[in-house]
């Protein structure tokens, strides 16, 4: 029977529920997917992501039914709260000891079965790291012995508003849109028997599909830049070590000016290609050839001319824009359709310079944008090709859209908090996927300053330029750390706040001696270019009073990147694998490749109903923290560079007359990992085979040394005749080792 104090209490909590309803959707823009997988009627467990102190009213606002939310009991006690909280029939956490947690659990359990719509966020506290953290089991106890779905659901778009830590702050910051733009996913009901590992991940496939849906059509890489340049048009945007100094307002005015002199220059082309270190001009270029409504394509120079032709050619490249003091300082021959971009500044008259500077003072951001936004394209189309080798030797392009690095940049910015204050150190090349995303974009749409240094391996210098620019951040290989380790001096990376290390497997001696000595910590990421690149990383703990977040973890390479989903399944059969077990590194988000250029068929091989495989053996612990165990694709890493195994093996084939043979790739102190070539021809001595190899057209990283080739009765096969990798392996490291060899030997 209702009485009327009952009929009250419905009513004021109708009020408060339509108030907050009506408030909520004028801050925010919310858009609904999955909306048909919403509980209409009947009990139902909704598990969450956290992400700010309004989570629950944006899940309420998209579901007209009375939502029983669970909430963190001291906050649920603050005065004049409690009253509005009571009115939305909160369940309080009350975490004083396990047996107020236990009765909490059980109210829940009990608002099911009389059927009720619960909703749990199930890491337990807002995220502090922008990661999404472990799930708590709570989930699994409120559902035992209750006949109730489970709903998946996810909220993108919040990190970053007032409510959020994005900062390391709440409220204490200005929203950088307003109506903001919010996403709420609901996946397909699971069953009551759903452990919170399984829940867990597709909450992290909601997330990593809705991304998709916030990219605006007129977000493309350059109208960001654009955005970020009339914010804060004085900051300083850019330099390098030969002095060359930009703000964000010079930045864009030369940007400008480029592109209006490529468009001139080569009228009716698609495609630029751009040679280039890392440096003010290189990234100036990759700005101007976007603003120009052209593909940029960053040729790696030091793969040698073979290389570099055949990019040109795939990409159908008639223009090259370089500089001509690169070209004479790296002793680069010249090729056909170059460009010195000291020649096409000088095409620009005074009074096009004038009127570049004019509009990026003057004219409104959003005029620039409309005026620069690509009439017949949209943010999905291609920004970039950046080169990897294939199996065979031959480059292989990887095609990125501007919607695959403006979201992975997102990813980045999500993981590390900047400010205008901070500086990124930029040692990493162009035509590598994070010195393009990460050297690049990055800064220049989210406000900081770059310094640019053309050599990674140079340490004494970047050394000496980290201390006097009072670099924050830095992105290397951890090659290059250990270089830094031996030859910089303490005081060095005193303002480091962030050393991110990639590429190749970071060694924990290595790491400890880096804390030990600069007073900071490497934290490990791991990416591919297919990927654009970051695809996981460690970040900083966090720690403030009695909350604590992990977000470091060693001997792993974090937790998968915001939006981006992961997935470990048997390499056989595609089982899904639970925790802790080892299998192929599956990976998908908004920042997945286009496909590979001119290869579908590789593409077709490489992309399984929208994930991409990586070649990976990997495993993820109930943390949610990533391992990256070993690689099933035949390439090695060393200094950062992908080594093609096939195209070694193809070389040795020619001086061995059909021998058998076959390339792997064994751990290595001092690189990452070094090349071991074994054959099965008792007529070729070793040497004689290293002598011949040298004189091919390999590039030198690529040649194993002397002593890393080796004469063998046999090539281990599986008994469906295909060479035994793993035994390979380990008759190859049996024989040379996995540390650095003793002698003279020198790496390339």
């Amino acid at each position: 029977m209702n009485t009327p104090t009952r009929l009250l209490k419905r009513a004021w909590g109708r009020l408060v529920w339509s108030a907050l309803r009506t408030l909520v959707r004028t801050i925010y823009r919310i858009r609904v997917v999955g909306a048909g997988n919403r509980p209409v009627a009947g009990p139902a467990l909704l598990v969450c992501n956290h992400v700010t102190y309004v989570d629950q009213l944006i899940v309420g606002a998209v579901l007209r039914r009375y939502i029983r939310f669970l909430m963190y009991g001291p906050y649920f006690r603050k005065p004049g709260v409690s009253r509005v909280l009571g009115a939305m029939h909160v369940i309080p956490v009350c975490e004083a000891d396990g047996r107020g947690i236990l009765r909490s659990l059980d109210r829940a359990r009990q608002a099911l079965r009389a059927g009720h719509v619960v909703c749990i966020f199930a890491e337990g506290s807002i995220t502090r790291t922008g990661n999404l953290l472990p799930f708590k089991r709570g989930l699994e106890r409120i559902l035992e012995g209750v006949d109730a779905p489970v709903i998946p659901v996810h909220l993108d778009g919040l990190w970053g508003s007032v409510f959020s830590n994005a900062g390391g702050r709440f409220f204490w910051k200005w929203p950088r849109r307003l109506p903001y733009r919010v996403t709420v996913s609901f996946g397909s009901p699971m069953p009551a028997s759903s452990k919170a590992q399984d829940v867990r991940a597709a909450v992290m496939e909601l997330g990593a599909d809705a991304a998709d849906h916030r990219r605006g059509d007129s977000e493309f890489l350059h109208l960001e830049f654009i955005r970020q340049a009339k914010r804060t048009p004085f900051a300083p945007a850019m330099a390098d070590s030969t002095g060359a100094s930009l703000s964000y307002w010079r930045t864009l005015a030369t940007g400008l000016g480029l592109a209006r002199a490529l468009e001139r220059r080569c009228p009716g082309e698609s495609t630029v290609g751009l040679l280039f270190p890392a440096s003010v001009g290189g990234a100036l270029a990759n700005v101007a050839v976007a603003m120009a409504n052209r593909v940029s394509v960053n040729l790696n120079f030091t793969a040698g001319p073979a290389a570099m032709a055949s990019a040109v050619r795939q990409c159908g490249i008639r223009t090259i824009l370089t500089s001509r003091r690169f070209l004479e300082g790296a002793r680069l021959q010249p090729m056909e359709g170059m460009v010195f971009v000291e020649d096409l500044a000088k095409d620009i008259v005074w009074a096009e310079r004038l009127a570049a500077a004019a509009a990026a003072l003057l004219v409104p951001g959003w005029v620039l944008c409309r005026r620069l936004r690509p009439a017949d394209r949209t943010p999905f189309d291609l920004a970039t090709v950046l080169f990897s080798s294939g199996s065979t030797g031959e480059p292989k392009g990887v095609m990125l859209s501007h919607h695959n690095v403006l979201s992975n940049v997102e990813s980045i910015r999500q993981m590390f908090g900047t400010d205008r204050r901070d500086v990124l150190l930029g040692v990493l090349p162009f035509f590598h996927a994070f010195g393009y995303t990460g050297s690049i974009w990055f800064p220049v749409t989210t406000g900081f300053r770059a310094f640019y240094h053309p050599n990674p391996g140079d340490a004494e210098t970047i050394g000496r330029l980290a201390l006097r620019e009072r670099a924050t951040i830095l992105i290397s290989t951890p090659t290059f750390y250990g270089r830094y380790l031996r030859q910089c001096p303490p005081e060095a990376f005193a303002s480091l706040r962030y050393a991110v290390v990639g590429a190749e497997r970071l060694r924990p001696a290595v790491a400890e001696a880096f804390q030990d000595r600069f007073g900071v910590g490497l934290l490990e990421g791991y990416g591919c270019t297919e990927m654009s690149p970051v695809v996981a990383g460690n970040v900083p703990d966090f720690m403030s009073n009695a909350i604590r977040q992990r977000g470091c973890k060693p001997g792993t390479v974090g937790r998968p990147a915001p939006n981006v989903a992961v997935r470990i399944v048997d390499a056989q059969t595609g089982e899904i694998l639970p925790a802790g077990r080892e299998g192929l590194l599956l990976v998908r988000g908004p920042n997945r490749m286009i496909g590979y250029l001119g290869r579908p068929e590789e593409t077709a091989r490489s992309l399984r109903g929208g994930w991409y495989v990586t070649g990976d053996l990997g495993a993820l612990d109930e943390e949610g923290f990533l391992a990256i165990r070993d690689r099933v694709s035949r390439f090695s890493k060393i200094a950062g560079e992908m080594v093609p195994h096939g195209a070694i093996e193809d070389a040795a084939l020619e001086h061995l007359g059909g021998a058998a043979c076959a390339v792997t790739g064994v751990p290595d102190e001092s690189r990452g990992e070094k090349i071991v070539l074994l054959y099965a021809d008792g007529s070729v001595e070793p040497g004689d085979l290293h002598r011949r190899l040298t004189s091919s057209a390999l590039p030198k990283l690529w040649l194993p040394k002397p002593w890393n080739i080796l004469r063998v009765a046999e090539i281990p096969r599986l008994g469906t005749g295909k060479v035994d990798l793993a035994k390979l392996k380990a008759l190859a490291a049996a024989a040379v080792g996995t540390g650095p060899a003793t002698g003279t030997e020198q790496y390339a």
